[in-house]
């Protein structure tokens, strides 16, 4: 379970930034908390601003931590290696509109809770990456009874420290020899299947995204099937029962498989169509799945990470989820998580979106409700509802009508909107 991300120096965000999934202390939707070990956490971040306010930065972050931590093993080399190339593509992009920051460290860190192996201990693990590769890594745990991180390891290149006190002495020696510096020190261990390394590589394996404000990428994900649809009647039955929560025109599907004729293409293909009851017969017709609406595209390309993220307890995090979406499908799939019998198993969501709905809708807590702005500088800045205050300095009360004080600009998380009147310019 995710406690808390942060991170610095990372596109728009030029100052520290930190999305807190830990509960606070108030009052409302107690039902909503997820307890794992001495932890309470929140199942359901959402996440509002302005267009280009840097919404999508705070998903692309998370992103790009994981995305390093599982593939960096495979970076480093020499300068014309295709390792040292993946590096490149992977170097991270600070904030570009300070000459400090461009040849600064992008830094990330992450709290959580391990739930396949030990929830009586809160982890700490993070990296600093620039250009060259990692300047600093560092893991810790704290038992359920301790008052401090115990450090696991401790890296620092400019500093030349390299700790491993706290992994298992026959391992240290093969990470001394084989650690480059793109590489970080939980990547390579879980290549060489080290337990304790393997289990950060793992937690970030588990989590999955959907960026729907990439056009290319929701294109794929609307064409990827949920795992075992195509053998399991059973998962095309779970899908149909999923998609009749928001539209029971469809009653199943049928799956054929197409033949290919290169003989160099060994991948399996498949055309798909819903089953529709008819409007004058008790007889069913097929729709093939690609001529349903954008809504049900995108529902059904959510299934797959909705069905992965419940059965590991896991994060989904989902750029953009009311595009294309109804007000109530949107609070329709963000209930799934709230609810302790659909999420048995902790997962959680955190998504970006336009949608004021939720917000007028008294279904999310404050601290469920979080904001990105940015200043005249091009800085985004990122905070909660639970953490605002009003001219008077007292915090954001539980009855306020949200959807209208945000649209009235209280907490700062709008577009400043100019008139501009095209038909109207002037000619040179």
């Amino acid at each position: 379970m995710l406690m808390r991300f942060t991170f610095k120096n990372f596109k728009s965000f030029k100052d520290t930034a930190t999305l807190d999934l830990s509960a606070n202390k108030i009052t409302e939707f107690s039902d909503h908390l997820l307890q794992q070990g001495n932890e309470k956490g929140l199942p359901v971040i959402s996440i509002y601003g302005a267009n280009a306010s840097g919404k999508s930065n705070v998903y692309q972050a998370f992103e790009y931590m994981t995305q390093y931590v599982i593939h960096s093993f495979k970076f480093g080399g020499d300068d014309d290696t295709k390792e040292k190339s993946e590096f490149n593509y992977m170097k991270p992009t600070p904030f570009m509109l300070s000459v400090e920051n461009k040849k600064a460290e992008s830094v990330f860190e992450v709290f959580f809770t391990d739930s396949k192996h030990d929830v009586t201990k809160s982890l700490n693990y993070g990296f600093a990456v620039n250009a060259q590769g990692v300047t600093r890594e560092w893991f810790k745990s704290k038992a359920k009874t301790a008052r401090e991180y115990k450090i696991l390891f401790d890296r620092n290149t400019t500093e030349f420290r390299l700790d491993l006190s706290g992994l298992p002495a026959k391992h240290r020696e093969n990470i001394e020899i084989a650690l480059e510096n793109e590489v970080l020190i939980s990547s390579l261990g879980a290549k060489l299947k080290i337990p304790k390394l393997k289990a950060i590589r793992d937690w970030f394996l588990d989590n999955e995204f959907a960026d729907f404000g990439d056009p290319v990428e929701s294109f794929f994900l609307s064409r990827m099937l949920p795992e075992n649809f195509v053998e399991s009647e059973e998962t095309q039955n779970n899908v149909a029962e999923f998609f009749s929560s928001f539209d029971d025109s469809i009653k199943g599907f049928k799956i054929e498989k197409i033949p290919s004729n290169d003989p160099e293409d060994k991948d399996d293909h498949y055309t798909i169509d819903a089953i529709h009851y008819m409007l004058d017969s008790e007889e069913t017709t097929t729709i093939p799945l690609r001529l349903e609406s954008d809504g049900t595209l995108k529902m059904f390309a959510l299934y797959p990470r909705l069905q992965a993220v419940l059965e590991q307890g896991s994060i989904l995090f989902i750029d953009e989820l009311n595009a294309r979406l109804h007000p109530l499908l949107v609070q329709n799939f963000v209930q799934i998580f709230l609810s302790q019998k659909s999420n048995p198993n902790k997962a959680q969501l955190v998504f970006t979106t336009h949608d004021t709905w939720q917000l007028a809708s008294d279904y999310l807590r404050r601290d469920e409700i979080w904001f990105t702005a940015k200043d005249k500088n091009g800085i985004s800045t990122l905070y909660s509802l639970a953490d605002c205050v009003d001219s008077e300095g007292v915090k954001i009360r539980k009855d306020e009508n949200f959807e209208k004080n945000y649209l009235q600009g209280k907490y700062l998380a709008i577009p400043q909107i100019k008139h501009f009147d095209v038909m109207n310019r002037e000619k040179d």
